[in-house]
């Protein structure tokens, strides 16, 4: 038996983060000013079962714990009414004559059945090496994401910090989540 050293990738920054609804045909868009991504890991867990007899422990089932999927908190720097019509619906007007100015966006009508649209979500950090060189980029796809409603507040002097809650949940066979390895970002045009 050898003992080896691990692989070991240092990675750094919310380089882009992309979501790509699972609508067939529908764009991907890509965040480059997404500064943090906080995810937690959504786990049921079934209690162990204990034998314990006049104090003594005789046997034990021990505690079971399966991930149901992850709850991802991504921190924007910016309002995008693209992505936040992906995340909980609703209604974005815009300019007949220029189409990319966007003139309104509305949520959906409270009490609403209007959801959102399912999406995948894929983050990209950076791998630098020793000469500071960046050698490669980490992504990390998180399947069949759902975006909760959000909240906008606002602050004197403060530029607004959008915080946006995601939960997925893989299908049946599936990764809660899939790490690989681009030499390159993709071209957003």
């Amino acid at each position: 038996m050898a003992i080896r050293k691990v692989t070991e990738i240092p990675t750094i920054d919310v380089v882009l983060v992309t979501i790509k609804p699972l609508t067939k045909g529908a764009d991907e868009y890509a965040l480059n000013t997404a500064s943090k991504i906080g995810v937690n890991p959504q786990v049921d867990t079934r209690e162990a079962v204990k034998l314990i007899i006049k104090g003594v422990l005789k046997a034990q089932k021990p505690e079971e714990s399966t991930i149901t999927g992850n709850e991802i908190i991504l921190t924007d720097n910016v309002f995008s009414p693209e992505i936040v019509k992906i995340f909980q619906g609703g209604t974005i007007v815009t300019d007949s004559e220029d189409p990319t100015k966007i003139l309104s966006y509305t949520p959906p009508a409270a009490g609403s059945s209007e959801k959102g649209e399912p999406f995948e979500l894929s983050a990209y950090s950076a791998q630098y090496n020793e000469a500071g060189n960046i050698v490669q980029y980490e992504k990390i796809t998180y399947p069949n994401c759902k975006g909760k409603p959000i909240a906008l507040s606002s602050e004197d002097n403060v530029f607004r910090v959008s915080e946006y809650t995601i939960l997925s949940a893989p299908e049946t066979g599936q990764a809660p989540y899939e790490i690989s390895y681009v030499d390159t970002l993709p071209i957003v045009i």
